[in-house]
């Protein structure tokens, strides 16, 4: 189905000021808040232009997405965006000056967590206004979006069988079933060569069992090789995972290997198939969906239009009764007491910085990482100078409603509303910590041209900006570099990907969904990655 009009929904939430943006034909966007010392170029200026409001002159050629100075700064000087310090200036910097990392330095500084004193409680919509889709509901009271069969493996010895079950099922095979939407392999790197207690085999546990009850899996057949530290019998005992109808198992050194264990799985699939197919979306509440908030390849323009966009989003879909996601510890630092400001109490506040130290103070130490200063080249070349510019926008994909819970890697997400989750700033592992947590929907904002897809969850992609857009329209669903062209401004924009939400939740097909090369492309996130880096 097409996607919905934006007069779809009449209803108008109440948003949080936020400032709007000048039309495609200024060069400039000028102070994104009235403290500000900076403003960013909406495409190159060259050297020697005045900039309007401010008549600033330009002192160098400031490429799109990039900052120039709109007053002298001393050396030490805080540079502001949106407010925020993002740096400081390394030496005297006059006025007009193109603002990067080369003259904008990265240091530490200290913030007032102020953990809950602008918190607000969030006005739910009545019941009867709120939004519906088409979902499938569960017997555990959650929805999906999706119906899929999911084949796990509980360690890396197993992963070339879940793989091989799955690939028989082809869209031939599957046409017999129009209600599933495919059969998905999950493996990982990792199972065995590992602690047998302790938080990374928990982690581990969670994970799987987190995919294997998905709201957007119908049943799940889970493959083990037999002499793992990973046990199937320790999985299900530690998650209270129970066999039946829709849940199946098979050891491959039970079961005469390979060859034997492929096949044996092959017809238990025919088998899940036949109930999973029986499955009926139905109508259901808005407060049902789930969206994993991601960001990658990050750019200027990201903290301006994308990223605040998915923000008003989640704002609207919270006051229906949904839930964002918000995660990648790292790609907050720094601007982490304007989330702490707004938890529900102290002790969500702190137990976010108690992962930020561990990030920081343990995990970080003595590595060239991302929190210690410098971003990718990409961003770098995008116009984000440093790890405080990238977590300002990052940040800004929560929303600005109230902060509801913090949970660990790979906890199931029980509390509606904006809520965090403790991830690497690697995206694909940080989207599987969300998937596992119970995510229906990953929404994820690019300003580079990030191409990720991934199963059971459907992922929406949003463009920062127009010609990156069109350059590549094959992999991006929301242009939010309308925003910046002066086509629409940033509610509508936040209301249209709200809408989108339905849509895809209704079953409507992303971008990443209809390319061939997206599948379960990470092998469950590289969740080896994350058992190794997490505690």
């Amino acid at each position: 189905p097409p996607p919905p009009p934006l007069s779809f929904f009449k209803q108008k939430p109440a948003y949080a000021t936020m400032p709007s943006l000048v039309g495609s034909e200024m060069c400039i966007r000028d102070r994104l808040h009235s403290e500000d010392n900076v403003a960013v170029a909406l495409r190159e200026i060259a050297s020697g232009t005045v900039l309007p409001e401010s008549n600033v002159v330009t002192r160098d050629i400031i490429p799109a997405g990039y900052k120039v100075a709109l007053q002298d700064l001393g050396q030490g000087e805080p540079i502001l965006k949106y407010s925020v310090a993002v740096g400081f200036a390394k030496t005297d910097l006059p006025a007009g000056t193109m603002l990067h990392s080369h003259n904008i330095e990265f240091r530490e500084f200290d913030r007032d967590y102020r953990h809950g004193e602008d918190y607000q409680p969030l006005e739910l919509l009545p019941p009867a206004e709120r939004a519906t889709f088409q979902g499938y509901l569960r017997s555990d009271g959650r929805a999906g979006t999706r119906n899929f069969i999911a084949i796990v493996s509980t360690v890396n010895c197993s992963a070339t069988v879940v793989h091989a079950i799955a690939d028989h099922f082809t869209k031939e095979r599957l046409a017999n079933y129009p209600n599933v939407d495919g059969v998905a392999a999950f493996s990982h790197h990792t199972g065995c060569g590992m602690e047998m207690t302790g938080e990374p085999m928990s982690l581990l546990h969670r994970t799987l069992a987190g995919y294997i009850q998905h709201p957007n899996v119908a049943a799940s057949l889970v493959v083990g090789l037999g002499c793992e530290r990973g046990q199937v019998g320790g999985l299900f005992a530690a998650q209270r995972l129970v066999p039946g109808e829709t849940l199946r198992t098979v050891i491959m050194q039970e079961n005469g290997g390979t060859r034997q264990t492929i096949a044996e799985g092959i017809a238990i699939v025919e088998e899940l198939l036949t109930n999973a197919n029986q499955c009926q979306r139905q109508t259901l509440p808005a407060s049902h969906i789930m969206v994993g908030l991601q960001c990658g390849g990050s750019d200027g323009f990201s903290s301006i239009t994308a990223n605040p966009a998915l923000g008003k989003a989640v704002d609207i879909l919270s006051r229906h009764g949904g839930t964002g996601i918000l995660s990648e510890t790292p790609e907050i630092y720094g601007v982490e007491h304007t989330l702490t400001a707004r938890a529900a109490t102290v002790e969500i506040g702190k137990k976010l910085i108690e992962r930020i130290r561990w990030w920081k103070d343990e995990y970080a130490v003595g590595r060239d990482v991302q929190i210690n200063g410098m971003v990718s080249p990409g961003n770098q070349k995008g116009g984000l100078a440093n790890i405080l510019e990238k977590s300002l926008g990052s940040s800004m994909k929560g929303g600005t409603g109230p902060l509801m819970a913090v949970y660990h890697y790979g906890e199931r997400v029980t509390t509606n509303g904006f809520v965090f989750m403790d991830s690497p700033g690697f995206d694909p592992v940080s989207a599987t910590g969300q998937i596992a947590g119970g995510a229906n929907m990953v929404a994820f904002t690019t300003g580079r041209g990030s191409c990720f897809g991934a199963k059971p969850s459907p992922s929406i992609k949003l463009a920062t900006n127009t010609p990156m857009f069109q350059r590549m329209e094959e992999d991006m669903d929301i242009n939010c570099g309308a925003i910046l062209d002066g086509e629409t401004d940033m509610d509508e924009m936040g209301q249209r990907i709200f809408e989108y939400f339905l849509y895809v939740a209704s079953g409507g097909q992303t971008k990443s969904l209809s390319l061939i090369h997206i599948s379960e492309p990470t092998r469950l996130g590289m969740i080896s990655y994350a058992v190794f880096c997490l505690k």
